[in-house]
């Protein structure tokens, strides 16, 4: 009898533990915000389900509770709170009410990850002397994510992966626009002469048509069910190669021929994801590809005041605009870049736009549809690091661990997790 009664004590206190919840809050009194996305990454990959709780307690996770997730969160110094069962049910049901703009989003598994960005010369250093905020906080949170480049998005390699990340790429080949300060240093030369070497191996003639040609295969996958993110440069860059496809926009020191003069006439915006009706910067020796960025040269908006605000959506109408903004503050410090924010009067009229500085007419971070899939654009370089300049050391994330706007990048990769199927193997 005394054996039957402990038998039964083990029993009713394993059944209590299984039915209690981690929650990871995600306002103001979370420890480490990005490293949080991480640890939730990491239960799905870990085939448990998460709640996403949106706009509650500043986008909040929630998955069942055991030893071992709760030894990974005193790992990585994330603060979580261990709730019964009963608790989390009245959670997921305060946020079903009609009255609330909340909601409760399940996370069933990880999206696999690639991140397009360049590859490494012989010394196995980078080309291009910048990093990446992506690959950054990826890093940072302990997210895995693996690499592609040209080659393999078009031997159709893309279709593996549920979520891609164009790194600070320069889809019109004109090699950023760095021309007139930097080339004549040996990473400008050596990056060119990669590039058309690659172009070559592939069958293009010029690194602009090897671009174009890139940029049409992520448009296949975004199309046919992919999620995209951009920022900095490859945001316009990628808008302008298909707008100006079939149309030579580079002058002789990119490609070793003329541009066509009179190619603004000819741009079709029909085929572009964000943008419409802008007009190019033909001159090489101008930092800049079109008027589509408010670049620092026309910005009047000074550092103390460079702020823009999160639009606010409804959880229950508009879930994918809401985890996109999910945060624990609706107003980001703005960071420049290459290409720093959009001038709204070039974005397309079913852009959703995410956030703005609308004192400065500029906006930051802008969401689409394309085909069954879909794709954010997300202005600047690095969210903590205001002005980054070519060759400035990476930023120490673990001095900015609650970033809000590392927080928006963040985002966008768990975002492809909801309710989602699981793949075949």
């Amino acid at each position: 009898m005394k054996k039957l009664i402990l038998l039964t004590a083990v029993f009713f206190i394993s059944l209590q533990l299984s039915a209690a919840y981690i929650l990871i809050p995600m306002d103001t009194d979370q420890k480490d915000h990005l490293k949080a996305y991480g640890i939730t990454f990491w239960v799905l990959n870990n085939d448990v389900e998460a709640w996403w709780l949106l706009n509650y307690r500043g986008g909040s996770f929630a998955f069942q509770h055991n030893s071992i997730f709760e030894k990974e969160c005193l790992t990585r110094n994330i603060s979580y709170e261990v709730i019964p069962d009963a608790q989390l049910n009245k959670i997921l049901a305060d946020i079903s009410n009609q009255e609330v703009n909340q909601d409760a989003m399940k996370l069933e598994v990880a999206p696999q990850i690639a991140v397009y960005t360049p590859e490494f010369n012989t010394r196995g250093e980078k080309i291009q002397p910048w990093d990446d905020a992506v690959t950054m906080v990826l890093t940072y949170a302990e997210i895995p994510y693996e690499t592609v480049y040209d080659r393999e998005v078009l031997e159709g390699k893309l279709a593996k992966y549920d979520w891609l990340h164009l790194h600070h790429e320069d889809f019109t080949g004109q090699y950023g626009k760095f021309y007139r300060n930097y080339r004549n240093y040996p990473w400008y030369k050596e990056n060119q002469a990669k590039m058309e070497e690659l172009a070559e191996s592939l069958g293009y003639e010029k690194v602009s048509q090897l671009k174009l040609g890139v940029v049409k295969k992520i448009q296949e996958y975004v199309s046919g069910g992919g999620f995209m993110f951009a920022m900095c440069s490859a945001t316009d860059s990628y808008d302008i190669a298909l707008a100006a496809e079939g149309l030579d926009i580079c002058d002789h020191m990119y490609d070793g021929d003329p541009q066509d003069m009179s190619a603004q006439g000819k741009l079709d915006f029909s085929s572009t994801f964000a943008f419409k009706e802008f007009k190019l910067v033909q001159d090489p020796m101008i930092y800049e590809y079109s008027e589509i960025d408010n670049s620092p040269q026309t910005r009047k908006v000074i550092p103390e005041q460079d702020y823009f605000t999160l639009f606010d959506f409804s959880a229950k109408w508009d879930p994918v605009p809401t985890m996109l903004t999910q945060n624990h503050t609706r107003t980001v410090k703005g960071f420049m870049g290459q290409t720093t924010a959009y001038r709204k009067q070039f974005i397309k009229s079913d852009v959703l736009i995410l956030g703005e500085n609308k004192p400065a007419g500029e906006v930051r971070y802008i969401h689409g549809v394309r085909g069954k899939g879909f794709w954010t654009f997300y202005g600047g370089h690095d969210p903590e690091d205001y002005r980054h300049f070519v060759d400035d050391p990476e930023t120490d994330l673990s001095l900015h661990p609650n970033s809000p706007g590392y927080r928006l990048i963040l985002n966008n990769i768990l975002f492809p997790a909801a309710k989602k199927k699981k793949r075949k193997t």
